[in-house]
């Protein structure tokens, strides 16, 4: 088979040819609707060749024949290699004013008579967003008596196990929001720093595929999908979208990254600006 012949190729551990990127860019695709562009080969590559250490094996054509067989726990753990996991406390911190200082306040008024709130951070990563979310829904005195849940889910399971301990390095609260200080503590002799258990009770954490069937059956007053959609195509966006707007309830919100848009994309939500999205239809 032809390598690639990147400058980084001829110093590689591992060859890696243009059908085997082929298959893997191919089985992304199909399993996590990833669409990996050719300049993501360097990166892919440094991802994979810790599996292909791990193990114990050659070379790039004994992992491609792995990947093609039924095992299971190898294809948990290809996702997981190639998933992106970058998210940080109180990121796009007009979000969170938004929510707290409109968006929920405007719940409290609307669902006086179920006192029940639904939320979905989809693509949670390591949990810094619903973890952002809880705070926010802490934060608010009127809420404390109400029926208020919080979904999280990812496909990389690997994440979710951090994200579902609730603690993080110190270093991860570097900017983080004062007000919310209170919702978390510092350990005493490591420089961990820990969810405050009445944050982290709202919360439950589900590996998803977001290609795949969703077993909820209620909906959502929320929904954040965050810098998720940009790794996929435009059409995989437009299905997923209107997979969103069906599990909305009527005037429920979308947040989507500072990055991505409905432009074109879907006409069931009407922009409010800064990535907000209400559902019309």
């Amino acid at each position: 088979m032809a390598e690639f012949s990147s400058p980084l190729g001829r110093d590689r551990e591992f060859p890696l040819s243009q059908a085997n990127f082929t298959l893997i860019k191919a089985l992304a695709y199909e399993w996590t609707g990833i669409k990996l562009s050719d300049q993501k080969e360097n990166m892919i590559y440094g991802r994979l060749a810790r599996r292909l250490r791990a193990l114990q094996l050659n070379s790039f054509d004994d992992y491609c024949a792995l990947l093609q067989t039924d095992d299971e726990a190898e294809k948990r753990e290809f996702i997981n290699s190639i998933t992106t996991n970058l998210t940080s406390f109180f990121r796009e911190p007009h979000h969170f004013e938004f929510l707290k200082q409109q968006l929920l306040p405007g719940l409290i008024s609307r669902n006086q008579a179920s006192r029940k709130i639904r939320i979905w951070s989809a693509g949670c990563s390591t949990g810094e967003e619903p973890h952002s979310i809880a705070m926010v829904v802490a934060s608010i005195p009127e809420l404390k008596h109400w029926d208020v849940k919080i979904l999280a889910t990812d496909l990389d399971s690997n994440v979710l196990e951090q994200a579902s301990g609730g603690v993080y390095s110190l270093s991860r609260f570097d900017a983080f929001p004062a007000a919310y200080k209170q919702y978390v503590k510092k350990s005493s002799d490591t420089d961990q720093v820990k969810i405050a258990d009445n944050v982290r009770a709202l919360i439950r954490f589900n590996q998803l595929n977001l290609l795949q069937a969703w077993p909820m059956k209620g909906a959502f007053d929320i929904i954040f999908c965050r810098n998720v959609v940009i790794y996929f195509d435009l059409e995989t966006q437009r299905k997923l979208f209107n997979r969103y707007a069906d599990k909305l309830v009527d005037k429920g919100h979308l947040f989507i990254g500072h990055s991505e848009n409905l432009h074109k994309i879907s006409d069931r939500f009407l922009g409010l600006g800064r990535t907000i999205y209400e559902k019309i239809k």
